[in-house]
């Protein structure tokens, strides 16, 4: 398949606000460079970056630029208007101009190429006190007596790279009882179930409405020893599913959503109906702006907040249903 790259040239106050929205029309992964994150890294690094390779060293004069990638094919095409769309309404509002250019530059690129390019910054990092997350093409030959979970996130979202994720994997390891039974809404890699799987839940079931990453999701399961029969997959929307919801229904111990505000908002109703009382709730994938938005929204159809977990401007929440 061929692909579109899609390189939308900015300024670094506008990072977070165009990363959101392009969450918000569906694209969950992409690359940033900016010269200003880049030089910040190279002020506070510690001593693990005694040498730092002259490729990246470019990064500290680069224009701000975050890079996706769409499909040649329809969705790609309606992604990419909608792309354009949000810039120019972002750019009509940028009086002053410090959110950059505000273009997107297109070239296409192979599958295979795509598919293997980024694995070059993806390396094993170790999460909260009990994970050690790496690709099956890097070694990990002292684990510190972490789990190791293996994950290919193909073209879907969760390597654990990204503060959402992590986030979400620190407070599930603190939620994690034996024998725990686990809801993983928008599971992407699925990294976030697997990883409860690894900590001690008995079972888990994986959703989401990419069906790449559902088969991503499963085809990771395997890699970690995860027996067929505690780990299912779906594929489609609960939102507007009803066979998919029925599906699904019981009650689970615990539910992860790693997603968006908007969608989280109207998911509400449904981590009543799969939760069981006393049961743990814990979002991601929050702007810190949003964070009192979803909180509200959650603790109105019977959830009491515990605790949030913030950091460069993402949050993760975990709620308990009373």
């Amino acid at each position: 398949m061929e692909w579109t790259e899609v390189n939308i040239y900015t300024a670094t106050p506008a990072i977070d606000i165009l990363c959101s929205k392009l969450e918000d029309i569906g694209i969950k992964g992409f690359a940033i460079r900016d010269a200003e994150d880049f030089n910040e890294f190279l002020e506070n690094k510690n001593g693990q970056w005694d040498y730092i390779d002259d490729d990246l060293m470019g990064l500290a004069q680069c224009e701000t630029c975050i890079t996706v990638y769409l499909p040649d094919n329809n969705q790609g095409r309606d992604m990419l208007s909608a792309i354009r769309s949000m810039l120019a309404e972002i750019k009509s509002n940028d009086t002053d101009g410090s959110y950059g250019r505000l273009v997107a530059e297109l070239s296409s690129i192979r599958e295979e190429d795509w598919a293997n390019n980024w694995k070059q910054y993806f390396k094993p990092i170790k999460v909260g006190e009990k994970l050690i997350i790496k690709p099956s093409w890097e070694e990990c030959p002292d684990s510190d007596g972490r789990k190791i979970l293996e994950i290919d996130p193909a073209s879907s979202f969760g390597t654990g790279q990204h503060h959402t994720t992590r986030l979400c994997l620190e407070l599930l390891e603190k939620s994690i009882n034996q024998g725990d039974r686990l809801l993983d809404m928008g599971c992407g890699s699925g990294i976030l179930s697997i990883g409860a799987m690894l900590l001690g839940a008995e079972s888990a079931v994986a959703v989401d409405i990419e069906e790449n990453a559902t088969v991503t999701a499963l085809e990771n399961a395997v890699k970690n020893n995860i027996p067929e029969e505690k780990y299912k997959t779906y594929f489609g929307n609960i939102l507007n599913d009803t066979e998919l919801s029925d599906r699904i229904d019981m009650k689970y111990d615990i539910i992860t959503a790693n997603i968006v505000a908007d969608v989280l908002i109207a998911m509400k109703n449904h981590f009543v109906r799969y939760i069981k009382e006393n049961g743990t709730l814990i979002v991601s994938g929050i702007i810190t702006e949003r964070m009192d938005e979803v909180t509200e929204a959650i603790v109105s159809v019977g959830f009491e907040m515990l605790e949030s977990n913030v950091k460069e401007g993402w949050t993760a929440i975990r709620f308990v249903k009373k």
